[in-house]
């Protein structure tokens, strides 16, 4: 009899385990799209390699408490190579990137919890940015 409850609980011990696991680090808890200027990017680390970068969007950040003003940034960590070759090649353009974000992080993903799996947009070199006067989705009274 207490070999059977030893072997209940050891098995319900190690599901639990293995479903924490799962969800903790390979469980898509969210995805999404972020838009920007690549601030950096690198290929970091001592024993797990991994693409680190910093994206700067528009808009400000005001969660400070100091009342300064401080820019949007979106840490990211890449997995594919293809995806990092792009993102070198894109330097100075606007980009958007598509990111997969999990709930703990592991060293040969990267650093960050969100891992950008692949480029959406990238702006053309022939392109340049034009400010627009007016917000196109507010229709004038007159």
């Amino acid at each position: 009899m207490g070999g059977k409850i030893i072997t209940v609980l050891s098995t319900l011990a190690v599901v639990a385990l293995v479903l924490f696991v799962y969800v903790k680090f390979f469980f898509v808890y969210s995805q999404g799209v972020n838009e920007g200027d690549i601030n950096y990017f690198q290929y970091e680390g001592f024993v797990f390699k991994t693409y680190e970068g910093k994206m700067i969007q528009t808009g400000y950040n005001s969660r400070n408490s100091n009342a300064t003003i401080q820019s949007n940034e979106f840490k990211f960590s890449v997995e594919d190579e293809q995806v990092a070759k792009q993102l070198e090649s894109s330097s100075s353009r606007q980009i958007k990137l598509h990111w997969k974000r999990y709930l703990g992080t592991l060293p040969w993903r990267g650093k960050s919890q969100y891992v950008v799996d692949s480029v959406v947009y990238v702006q053309p070199v022939d392109l340049p940015v034009v400010p627009v006067a007016e917000d196109p989705l507010i229709i004038p009274v007159e």
